[in-house]
Order: C-alpha cells, then sequence, then structure tokens
C-alpha cells in the first residue's frame, strides 16, 4: 500500500526586476508576463510505501522543507501531483501554529483539534501530552516566555499524543536537550513498530541510519541520489567536500555494496591493510584483538599539507571511532611529488561482534570539508568475532572490573 505518491512535482517562485514590475503585470489587458520564474523544486518523483521510514537530506536550500511542505499541504505545487493516504501529523517550523499569547495548554486544544483530534479526545489525552512535555507549570502560562526547547517539547507532544499515519518532522528535534531528543526518538521508533510511515528531514546522519529504510539527497531543488541511509549519506558528505576540480564517483563493491570516493587528487592512498600480531593481513577479528592498521600514500602532486584520517563504522553506517594525524599532533608539511608516507596505527580491537567498515580521507587542516585530497568510504571491510571473551551486548568491548559485596 502506498502512504505518498509524488509524481513529476514542481515548485516555482515569480520573481519581478521591480516593485512596479509586478503592478504593471496585474494591470495588463494583454496579459503581459513582467516576472521569472525561479524553480526551487523541480520535477521529483518518489513513492513512500505505507509504514516506510524516509530520510530526506540535503544542503540548506536544495528544496527539503518546501517539498514537505507541498506534502502537508501548506503550500500548493506550481506543477505535478502529491497522493497521500492517511492522517498527517507534521512538524514543520518549531512551534507553528502556536498563539504567541495563549497559554500552553490552549495551544494543545488548538493544535489538536487542526491535527484533527476532537476537544473530548483532547481532554483525555492532556494528562499525557503534559507528561511527556514535562514543562510543568509552564503549561499553563503564555508560550511567548517559552524557550524553543519548551516550544519543540510541547509542540512534539501534541503531534504524537495519537500515533498518526504518516509522521512528517522538519529538523524540530535538534532542538532542545539531549534527553528529550532520546525520547523523541524513542517514540518515533515505536510509532514504526506500530506502523507509521515517517518522513524525516535531519543534518543527524546517525538518525537519518538509524531509523530509515531509504534516504533521498535532494541537490539544487532535484534527487541527486535514492537508496540505502548509508550510501546516501557518504555521497551527500563526498557532495559537501567537493571543491573546484574534485571530481564524486561510485561504484559497487564485490560486497554488494556502493562505495562513494572524492577528492582533488594531489594525494592517494595505495595501500591499506589490517594486520594481526604477527603482520598478516586479516578480514575477521576477535574480540579485543590487538590490530595495526597500515596506510601507505602516495603524493601526486606538491602540496601544503597532508592530514589522514580514518572513521570505522558499523553495518548500518554509524561511526563508532575516528581520529586524524592532526588531533594526533602528526601533521606533515611540505610534501613533494613522489614522495610515499607510510602510517601505522596500532590499537585493540574492542568492538561487539558484527560487521564493520573503515573510511579513510587525505586533507589539510582538521576536516576534509576544507581541502579534500582523497574521501573513500568503504574502503575495507572486516567481521569482528566473539572467540574468547565472555557473551556481550553491544557495539563496544569494556570489560569491567567487578566487586560485591554481601553485607
Amino acid at each position: 500500500m502506498t502512504a505518498i505518491q509524488v509524481t513529476q512535482l514542481g515548485k516555482a517562485y515569480k520573481q519581478y526586476p521591480t516593485r512596479w514590475a509586478r503592478l504593471a503585470e496585474w494591470l495588463s489587458i494583454r496579459g503581459v508576463q513582467k516576472h521569472q520564474l525561479t524553480w526551487v523544486i523541480k520535477d521529483i518523483t518518489f513513492t513512500v510505501k505505507a509504514g516506510e521510514a524516509i530520510g530526506i537530506i540535503g544542503i540548506n536550500g536544495a528544496g527539503k522543507s518546501t517539498l514537505l511542505k507541498m506534502i502537508t499541504g501548506t503550500t500548493q505545487p506550481t506543477k505535478g501531483t502529491i497522493a497521500v493516504n492517511g492522517r498527517i501529523a507534521a512538524l514543520l517550523e518549531l512551534g507553528i501554529g502556536f498563539h504567541p499569547d495563549f497559554t500552553g495548554r490552549e495551544n494543545v486544544m488548538l493544535s489538536g483539534q487542526l491535527l484533527g483530534m476532537s476537544q473530548i479526545e483532547l481532554n483525555q489525552l492532556m494528562p499525557e501530552i503534559e507528561a511527556f512535555a514535562e514543562i510543568g507549570s509552564y503549561i499553563d502560562q503564555p508560550v511567548r516566555v517559552y524557550s524553543s526547547g519548551m516550544q519543540m517539547r510541547l509542540a512534539f507532544s501534541v503531534a504524537t499524543a495519537k500515533r498518526p499515519e504518516i509522521l512528517i518532522v522538519d529538523e524540530a528535534l535538534s532542538v532542545g536537550d539531549a534527553y528529550f531528543q532520546h525520547k523523541s526518538f524513542e517514540r518515533i521508533r515505536e510509532f514504526r513498530k506500530q506502523g507509521t510511515t515517517l518522513l524525516l528531514v535531519s543534518h543527524d546522519k546517525g538518525a537519518i541510519q538509524a531509523i530509515c529504510d531509504r534516504a533521498i539527497l535532494l541537490n539544487s531543488g532535484t534527487i541527486a541520489m535514492e537508496g540505502l541511509p548509508e550510501q546516501v549519506m557518504d555521497y551527500y558528505n563526498a557532495l559537501i567536500a567537493e571543491k573546484e576540480n574534485a571530481t564524486v564517483t561510485t561504484e559497487l563493491t564485490e560486497q554488494g555494496k556502493i562505495q562513494t570516493s572524492s577528492g582533488t587528487g594531489e594525494a592517494t592512498i595505495a595501500e591499506l591493510q589490517l594486520l594481526n600480531e604477527k603482520n598478516e593481513p586479516i578480514e575477521t577479528v576477535d574480540v579485543g584483538q590487538k590490530v595495526q592498521l597500515t596506510m601507505t600514500v602516495s603524493i601526486l602532486k606538491d602540496i601544503d599539507e597532508l592530514v589522514l584520517g580514518y572513521v570505522i563504522k558499523d553495518r548500518l553506517g554509524q561511526s563508532v571511532f575516528g581520529i586524524n594525524t592532526h588531533r594526533l599532533k602528526q601533521t606533515l608539511k611540505q610534501l613533494q611529488q613522489g614522495e610515499h608516507i607510510k602510517y601505522q596505527f596500532d590499537f585493540p580491537l574492542n568492538l561487539g561482534e558484527g560487521s564493520y567498515s573503515i573510511s579513510v580521507a587525505l586533507h589539510a587542516a582538521d576536516s576534509h570539508l576544507v581541502v579534500n585530497y582523497e574521501w573513500r568510504d568503504l574502503a575495507l571491510v572486516f567481521s569482528v568475532i566473539n572467540i574468547s571473551k565472555e557473551q556481550f551486548v553491544g557495539v563496544a568491548w569494556l570489560p569491567p572490573k567487578l566487586r560485591c559485596t554481601r553485607e
């Protein structure tokens, strides 16, 4: 069953050269146009199945919020169609629909009715809404005295007081404290288990990859990529890092995953290996085993500065640990074409059982977002198994020392 069907959707705004041109167009008997159309959304088509979770990502100005406003009906498309099957609850802008002079309780009644709930339902749900929002006596204070975090708490509590068939969240959960963010995402996960369809706009890579089944990358109002969250987020990071003369490429690995690479090409990683204590290349590692990650970098053009970094990711693409030579105070300067540098990182692999990958980057300064020579996702894939340790759960091996005293 389809929850949302977007077909050849487009949104354009009129731009006039002067303020008088708009008046001249209105008064024109022959219908002479004085404006130009600026398209912010162009020919977007996608389908969201019932119960599916879709992450929408993109830089600011890519068209994410405009797309969601059209899906919820607060903005009308210039062309194309949107078919929605189910009741929508949306958090598009912080506190949207709240009247600043009304109390939190009065705004709950107002917003809830706009979401399709009756006054009787809202009266029944009010204790639960108050309890979830956790704003205490402020529920009876005017919203104008609320902090942005308090507004978000109340808005989310109202929108999710009843499980919606379709939930749309646009960056609202980025506001507020970490405690309530965890609490909110736990409610979203619970709704997902019960069959709620989710559209989530977020720059939080971990949230997208942990919650969503698919991701859509918007770039300049069009769909640049659609696929598994890990693959789309990797491509998105490469696009952010892309500079003049840089390239972004994708290819299918032997494991069936899409690998994204980017960079200007002044330096490249010629060799990458994970070694055991006998200096043998390995693909399977025991929990807590001492390993060495070795990389050989070839300098293809003279560069002023070189930093090497790596990130270990779990099977969902979420970062487990990352570090670079800048933070380790081992930045190299003034490298010449033809040089080769060998890096060796020694550490115990204190990870839980599962499949992991390593992404690597060569850049200047502290981040590949400044000068990106080479970024390579899924550069190395390995598995962790538990041969010698007690059984435990999780992605990290953190063995405790236990003291137990009976009194």
